[in-house]
């Protein structure tokens, strides 16, 4: 399973989102620090849940910081993320 793929997983399992979108942006990235040849290092997530209503946007990122803690400790070396309640 590719690492975008767990990371989808793991956010619709959480959040149950309304929309979500995960994109390897790695191909923009090639050559800098973090940037591995096979990919996988950079993303983009927007994500929309009702779980993140009454919520700070700081705490809607942390909350997804969370769920996604193993990736953002190792493989993923960026995270660009939008997080909104419907």
């Amino acid at each position: 399973m590719s690492i975008a793929s767990d990371i989808e997983t793991k956010l619709r399992i959480a959040f149950k989102p309304d929309f979500l979108s995960v994109v390897d942006e790695s191909h923009l990235h090639a050559g800098h620090i973090g940037a591995r040849p096979e990919g996988e290092t950079h993303f983009r997530v927007e994500i929309t849940s009702n779980l993140f209503k009454k919520r700070t946007r700081v705490d809607q990122q942390r909350m997804v910081y969370d769920v996604l803690r193993h990736e953002l400790s190792g493989p993923v070396h960026a995270l660009a993320l939008s997080t909104r309640s419907p």
